[in-house]
């Protein structure tokens, strides 16, 4: 819930709990409130205790009057209770944040339309799972254990550098807060409407503060278990490739239309399944011999396990047949405009079927996606704090340590129609299958053609018989994050001494960051059909695939009836499945070989980074004018190292340093304009590190002939961040407040993800020898699939490469952001019941402007022809400016709570407009997309929850999250363009009790 207080209307005594554990800086925009408030009043001469909502404003507004620049701050109101219970989704209440998520779950947070955030537990450097630099994944935190969070959009000198929108500082309870022991437990249960089960949400708080002899000792303990079933549908149709006028025939011979139309280019219906259990433990110990020293030790340990049994069925080589499979029915699809340029307006095929009336057929093939993510995490933070007289001094030492490995044991399998021949000597493993698509209405929806001659039976199907098996990834890759600080901060009281200065503060903070990846793998693709093992060799390892798809839109056509590798057995026991898969291999007639994974040097990367920072810091104060002025220096060194591997397999280390150093100053300030009204400014400069991955040597390579190579670029310089801001808050009533802020971010050296494709000729074939001479790189190990002549079948094709560059024009962001809060508890006396009514709201407004790193539609030859046609330009490549990815103009967050008779009602309801992204369904490439990043449209999602208290220590609710069951629609190159991909969430319900004593 979002936090302000009344102007100091309420006193708050320091033994209520509810008050002590909230404790934060208020923020200028309003979060959506969660639970009761309620008033406990004795006799005149006593102070009103408040708690509830009611308490977690007043404290969160007198902080927010004291704060040094700019935060945002959500608090629980209770003990393990934030509104939300994911993080992810937990921020989204904060004006200027939007969120992302996998699988319905959020995953992602944009402050200001940056990803480029810093997260930290009680001001700690997090570090994730992978090698990005946001920190720890907020799914990997259960909001259980977390007191509150705060949000800085503005920084001082004293800010750890290292944000584009803001830093996020999770903070648990602490101990010598505590004056009355503190017990809590909360058991929920979390329904999935997708998979139809329920899963345990565990949490609980112990804490108690002594007096002892030589001073005062606290210790709180958190802890959370959490298992939860995270499903989502994603459906995706590629429509990319042209069929010029006059060459299309329907699938009797017929003549097809006399116009230039899209046809059907790929189908895929993949569900995402991923099943989360998660521990965390937080906890906190400080030790204060006297008011003038304390010494702290705080813990955090994370341990989750994401495992995934994700299915992807797709109809492959389905270009095969365009020519011969006139659509039924077509759709005009206007691409808009591009980097100046009208694309105009082309038909695309809308419904029809694909019979495989041609040598080389569309595929039916089964995919299970068993790739996990198990990542333990630990992070330590201890130190001291110390005052005399006019100094004060704080030295810390914290280590924050990630160890994630990724085991995989993914596989392929081809159905081979019993009813359809198979033709032509040593024929791939394309027979082919009927399909039909109906993508009216806004669904892609697509299955198999029942009605046809050729369409096999359900019995079919699911017969091993019919099943041949064609590639498997097997592996596991580790990935090792360390983060060691140690800092030194001071502060020396100068207020009576210098006029308006009131303090000084500087200190000096040591950072060493390393990322360290390995890998072991072993894969094969398996072309002709002589060498693929059929299902009855493998027959135990067989079961039919989840047949629910239709479960979240009620759709009937989809892909219903199919075989995969059991994903349970392919996790929990890969040496066994391994061990039958190379059986079944070495008895097929081609003898093929999937050997044991093996250490792949070439993938291996390691990256180092040290930093040295130092801050000096005045604080000033004077009339109605409050504020700081600083500057923060900093000197960071990079190693990268990698792995060169030259003839023979020879190995050498390679490393690539880097430094460089940077100034960056920072202003922030106050005005009381009067009683209720704060008029705040600041002026700021920070840098964006890249991610170590987008900073590696080494190249890993993929099994798919669309996978892009990843190539790192060591030689990447930081973003940096020059930020203006300013706002006017209004505290008309008590508890309420109308708040306005502007923003304008000017950004040098953006990071643009490029994409560099090979050539596809005429027949829709690439390159398949090194080195490549017309685009992309070699990959060795990928299939070859539809992408070359079915007599050069195997493995080794040039793929698409890409890779992260500095922009280099200056890039800037512009925006406003209004929140209202209000609620009528005032108003008791005459409005009764209804005064337990309240409203919270915030929009934000942005905009993007400037940047010269450009997308192309040259990322894929075939979208050339696709906008000469529809333009009638003639003028390809065609370019538009990258900007920026997860990047939403408007965004508006409502909240109505009641909060009366101990019920607690609330109904929150976000949106926000289009945005651009990476994030697609079925492992698309820009090349598939047309050359540029796809558009996910505008969304809503409502979210609620009820609650009772049975008594002062017993508490029952109800929380639900994506009511509606609000579905997502991605478009290529344009909103409303070319409909390329579906999201279709899951609808959640957590329900339980909670306990306090």
């Amino acid at each position: 819930m979002r936090l302000f207080t009344m102007n100091n209307a309420v006193s708050k005594p320091r033994h209520r709990l509810s008050a002590l554990l909230l404790a934060g800086t208020a923020a200028t925009m309003a979060c959506a409130p969660a639970m009761a408030q309620q008033e406990n009043s004795a006799d005149a001469n006593e102070p009103i205790l408040v708690t509830g909502i009611r308490s977690s404003l007043q404290n969160a507004l007198e902080e927010k009057r004291e704060a040094a620049s700019l935060v945002e701050i959500i608090q629980a109101e209770d003990i393990g209770k934030l509104p939300d219970q994911n993080l992810a989704e937990v921020l989204e209440n904060v004006p200027g944040v939007q969120i992302t998520r996998d699988a319905g779950i959020g995953t992602g947070v944009q402050i200001r339309g940056s990803n480029d955030n810093r997260t930290e537990i009680n001001g700690v450097g997090t570090v994730g799972s992978g090698s990005g630099r946001g920190g720890i994944g907020f799914e990997d935190v259960n909001a259980a254990v977390i007191a509150s969070v705060e949000v800085t959009k503005a920084p001082t000198a004293k800010t750890t550098e290292g944000s584009v929108g803001g830093t996020i500082n999770l903070r648990t309870i602490r101990p010598l807060d505590l004056n009355e022991t503190l017990l809590a437990f909360r058991a929920q249960g979390e329904y999935s409407e997708l998979s139809r089960s329920v899963q345990p949400r565990l949490s609980a708080s112990l804490g108690k503060s002594w007096n002892v002899g030589d001073g005062e000792i606290g210790i709180v303990l958190s802890g959370s278990y959490a298992k939860q079933d995270a499903l989502s549908f994603r459906p995706r149709v590629d429509r990319d490739t042209l069929t010029v006028q006059g060459t299309g025939r329907t699938s009797t011979g017929a003549a097809g239309p006399a116009f230039s139309y899209l046809g059907i280019q790929f189908l895929n219906q993949e569900l995402e399944n991923f099943k989360y259990e998660t521990y965390n433990l937080a906890g906190s110990l400080e030790y204060a011999p006297n008011p003038n020293l304390k010494f702290y030790v705080d813990g955090f340990y994370n341990d989750q396990t994401r495992r995934q049994e994700s299915t992807r069925i797709q109809a492959s080589g389905v270009s095969n047949v365009q020519l011969t499979n006139v659509p039924d029915t077509f759709e005009t699809i206007n691409f808009g405009s591009l980097g100046g340029n009208n694309l105009g307006s082309i038909q695309a095929a809308l419904t029809g079927t694909l019979q495989p009336n041609v040598a080389n057929r569309p595929v039916l093939r089964f995919s299970s996606d068993v790739g996990a993510r198990l990542t333990e995490s630990h992070l330590l933070r201890f130190g001291t704090e110390w005052e005399s007289g006019r100094f004060k001094a704080r030295i810390e030492g914290s280590r924050t340590q990630s160890d994630t490995s990724n085991p995989d044991l993914s596989t392929t399998l081809n159905f081979v129609n019993p009813n359809t021949a198979l033709t032509g000597s040593n024929p791939p493993n394309e027979n082919g299958t009927p399909f039909r698509y109906d993508l009216t209405g806004g669904a892609l929806a697509f299955g198999i053609d029942t009605s046809s001659p050729f369409a096999p039976t359900v019995a079919q199907l699911l017969d091993p018989a019919n099943i041949a098996f064609d590639a498997a990834t097997v592996g596991n890759s580790g990935t090792k994050n360390i983060d060691t600080t140690g800092r030194l901060d001071f502060t020396l009281d100068l207020e009576d001494l210098t006029g308006f200065i009131t303090s000084f503060d500087w200190g000096y903070r040591y950072n060493k960051t390393s990322t360290e990846f390995n890998e072991f793998s072993s894969n094969i693709n398996l072309s002709l059909m002589r060498d693929a093992p059929r299902g009855t060799a493998f027959s135990q390892l067989l079961v039919p695939g989840p047949s629910i798809f239709g479960r979240a839109d009620g759709r009937e056509l989809f892909f219903g009836d199919f075989l995969i590798i059991n994903p349970k057995l392919a996790y929990s026991d890969q040496a066994g499945v391994l061990d039958t898969i190379q059986a079944a291999l070495a008895a097929a007639p081609g003898a093929r070989v999937l050997s044991d994974p093996t250490y792949n040097p070439a993938s291996f990367f390691k990256i180092t980074e040290q930093t040295h920072a130092f801050y000096g810091q005045l604080n000033f104060e004077s009339g109605i004018f409050s504020g700081n002025a600083g500057l923060r220096y900093i000197d960071t060194s990079i190693d990268s190292l990698g792995n060169n591997i030259g003839a023979g397999g020879a190995i050498t280390q390679v490393n690539t340093p880097g430094k460089y150093q940077m100034l960056l100053p920072r202003l922030n300030m106050a005005a009381d304009l009067s009683d209720d009204l704060v008029l705040r400014a600041s002026f700021g400069q920070d840098i964006n590190r890249p991610n170590f991955n987008d900073l590696k040597t080494s190249v890993r390579f993929g099994t798919g002939p669309n996978t892009a190579v990843v190539i790192g670029n060591p030689n990447l310089a930081p973003e940096k961040v020059t930020s203006y801001d300013a706002s006017l808050s209004w505290y008309f009533a008590p508890a309420s407040v109308l708040s306005v802020g502007v923003f304008h971010k000017r950004r040098t050296n953006l990071f643009v993800t490029q994409e560099f494709a090979p050539a596809v000729d005429v027949n829709g074939y690439k390159d398949f020898t090194a080195p490549c001479e017309d685009g992309g790189i070699f990959n060795p190990i990928a299939d070859r699939n539809v992408f070359v002549a079915p007599a050069n079948a195997g493995t080794g094709l040039c793929v698409p490469i890409t890779t992260t560059i500095n922009d280099s024009a200056a890039t800037t962001q512009t925006g406003i952001e209004v929140a209202f809060q209000a609620d009528l508890s005032s108003f008791e006396d005459k409005i009764g019941f209804a005064s337990g009514f309240g409203l919270s709201a915030n929009y934000t407004y942005q905009k993007f402007g400037g940047g010269e790193a450009t997308n192309t539609s040259a990322a894929d030859s075939r979208a050339n022809a696709i906008f000469n046609a529809s333009s009638g330009l003639n003028a390809a490549p065609y370019t538009a400016v990258q900007g920026l990815l997860d990047f939403s103009k408007n965004a508006y967050n409502v909240t109505l709570f009641y909060e009366k008779y101990g019920f607690t009602a609330r109904a929150r309801y976000t949106w926000r407009s289009s945005f651009r992204t990476l994030d697609t369904a079925g492992g698309a490439s820009l090349g598939s997309t047309l050359g540029f990043p796809v558009v996910t449209a505008a969304r809503g999602q409502l979210n609620g929850s009820l609650s009772y208290e049975i008594s002062d220590n017993i508490n029952i609710g109800i929380e639900g999250v994506n009511l509606t069951k609000s579905k997502i629609s991605q478009y290529c190159v344009n909103d409303g363009a070319l409909l390329c991909f579906q999201g279709l969430p899951d609808r959640r319900l957590q329900f339980g009790v909670n306990f306090k004593f």
